[in-house]
């Protein structure tokens, strides 16, 4: 521990990388990743909640598109999603000529459609996987009580299906936070285009690189921390009673 101190007290007093302007890359470049990532997951999760339903569906029409997307999306590399709907936007004809070109024509969007598309497959099939779980006691309790399916949906499958799929979700945002570093290829500047940029500059990998690690890991253990409590909120009624 004393020598990681050490290392990082060095780090952070070569006045060559860390200038107010670098800091500057840094501090813009850790918005641009928690922006991305932040708006990625919270629509993801949004979609994933019908999807997930659907995917469970009796109805071969309504499960086997949302099989076919998540298997798409789950099936291939999020690279190569974000190359073709960033560099494929322009081959839609006469996009250029909507008000979408205004949105689509920067890097950002184009970004977010693909993080969003990818973390909702996943997600649905966590919350799919989930919901399949789900005990048949419960179910049969709420059918007696005269629950519609809707109405069981909403107090008993989907809370007890959110409880179990928690700790699953918490390792797919870590998984889209450590995803989001592909970002820099299609000109954003995220944390990883912002080391790049400095590296290119002082020519400084070892530092800047280093540097933003670090950063990634206490964005992880912030993130942990924040899924470990709501854990041990929400699985509280699990824990056996010392007696």
């Amino acid at each position: 521990m004393e020598q990681l101190n050490a290392w990082f007290v060095e780090l952070l007093s070569n006045n060559d990388i860390f200038t107010a302007n670098t800091l500057g890359y840094y501090l813009d470049g850790l918005g641009n990743t928690v922006r991305l990532v932040f708006l990625s997951l919270i629509i993801g999760l949004v979609l994933a909640v019908p999807l997930a339903i659907a995917r469970g569906s009796r109805r071969k029409w309504i499960k086997w598109p949302v099989f076919f997307y998540t298997y798409v999306f789950r099936g291939t590399p999020l690279l190569i999603q974000l190359y073709m709907i960033y560099y494929g936007v322009v081959f839609i004809e006469g996009i250029q000529d909507t008000f979408l070109w205004v949105i689509l024509q920067g890097a950002f969007y184009p970004a977010l459609i693909a993080f969003t598309l990818n973390t909702a497959a996943y997600t649905t099939e966590i919350f799919h996987g989930a919901i399949k779980a789900t005990p048949r006691g419960e179910i049969e309790a709420a059918r007696a009580y005269g629950m519609s399916r809707a109405l069981m949906m909403r107090r008993i499958i989907m809370p007890s299906a959110f409880r179990r799929a928690l700790p699953a979700y918490g390792n797919e945002v870590i998984f889209m936070l450590h995803a989001s570093a592909i970002a820099s290829v299609v000109t954003i500047m995220d944390l990883t285009g912002a080391a790049r940029f400095v590296y290119a500059r002082f020519y400084a990998p070892f530092d800047a690189f280093l540097f933003v690690a670090a950063i990634y890991l206490c964005l992880t253990f912030a993130i942990l921390y924040l899924f470990r409590h709501l854990e041990k909120k929400l699985l509280a009624h699990l824990k056996p009673i010392n007696g």
